[in-house]
């Protein structure tokens, strides 16, 4: 068991975290069916290694993540987890997505919700997924300030913004954290939104630091995907998208033996790598997996390393989208590209 697991601090006026946080998110919904007693036992494991940031939403099987994280928090000390939730979207009973709801009253239905279902009288980090376009950003984080002050959550989080929302809501209260997906394959945020939110003093929590699974080094084109899998309909999965993808990967998995650490080691160790104020959010969904995640945190990438996973990996190098065509207008980061 690792007892010695590095902390970080979500931005200058957050909290302190493990140096990984674990996404909750698989073992109820996006990957296809997962095993519950795995999952449990995964939970249960990664808070035994020292992670103490779990993320989680309320729209993640529509409520069955929280459920399921709640169950595992129950009889543990409060203070020893950081509990992060996402807020906003909305689906009806097949479990398809219908829009997002940022009004006021909405964002205080969520939370009374979400409270139950993690059986918590506080929230440590919220935050909305999604900011659609003509969103009152100022009237948004005003609500969740309020809430705030009145204990319900600790602190503010956002999600999936670009620079200039990122500024006009830190001007309302302050943000401890932007979760945003981040990778050597997705590293959009590096020009505008990072320095961005180093300058607000916002930290960030990364998903997605193996691309949905493309960069564990475990995926190949002749993987089966189920229809409820989100990667059926991601444009990186997808034909010469994926097979361009997958030889960026063999070309990680060269520098990776040289280092003797796996494809996902690798790639964890590079998000770790590029700063203090970045916390990689690990999707692992079994303890197998888990434990792999987290040995990322005994390699340390140096400058030559760096340098050989630049030429390996470069930055524009990744073919297809982040999401399909039709999920891009609510992402704010994405209509804020130039």
């Amino acid at each position: 068991m690792r007892t010695t697991l590095k902390t970080r601090t979500l931005g200058r006026t957050g909290p302190t975290v493990s140096a990984l946080g674990l996404g909750a998110m698989g073992m109820s919904d996006f990957y296809g069916p997962a095993d519950r007693e795995e999952s449990i036992a995964t939970l249960n494991a990664a808070l035994a290694e020292g992670v103490t940031l779990v993320d989680t939403g309320d729209f993640y099987g529509s409520g069955h993540n929280e459920m399921l994280v709640g169950e595992v928090l129950h009889g543990r000390r409060r203070d020893d987890v950081v509990i992060s939730v996402k807020f906003g979207a909305l689906r009806d009973p097949q479990g398809n997505f219908t829009g997002v709801d940022l009004r006021p009253v909405a964002i205080r239905n969520f939370l009374a919700y979400s409270l139950k279902r993690l059986n918590t009288d506080h929230i440590d980090v919220y935050r909305p997924a999604r900011m659609p376009p003509g969103t009152d950003v100022e009237e948004v984080i005003g609500t969740l300030a309020d809430l705030v002050k009145a204990g319900y959550i600790r602190h503010i989080g956002l999600s999936e913004i670009g620079a200039k929302t990122l500024r006009r809501a830190a001007a309302v209260h302050p943000i401890v954290d932007l979760q945003i997906e981040y990778s050597l394959i997705s590293r959009d945020i590096e020009p505008e939104i990072l320095p961005t939110a180093r300058e607000l003093g916002v930290g960030v929590t990364a998903y997605g630091v193996l691309s949905r699974g493309l960069l564990s080094g475990h995926w190949s084109a002749e993987r089966t995907i189920t229809a409820s899998d989100f990667r059926a309909r991601s444009p990186r999965f997808q034909g010469a998208n994926l097979e361009k993808n997958l030889g960026l990967v063999e070309a990680l998995r060269t520098v990776a033996q040289r280092k003797s650490i796996t494809v996902a080691q690798a790639a964890i160790a590079w998000v770790l790598s590029r700063g203090e104020d970045i916390i990689p959010l690990i999707g692992a969904r079994t303890r197998e997996r888990l434990g792999e995640a987290l040995g990322a945190t005994e390699t340390t990438l140096t400058a030559p390393d760096l340098e050989e996973l630049a030429r390996a990996v470069p930055a524009d190098a990744v073919a297809g989208a982040r999401y399909p065509e039709h999920s891009l207008p609510d992402l704010d980061r994405e209509r804020a590209r130039p």
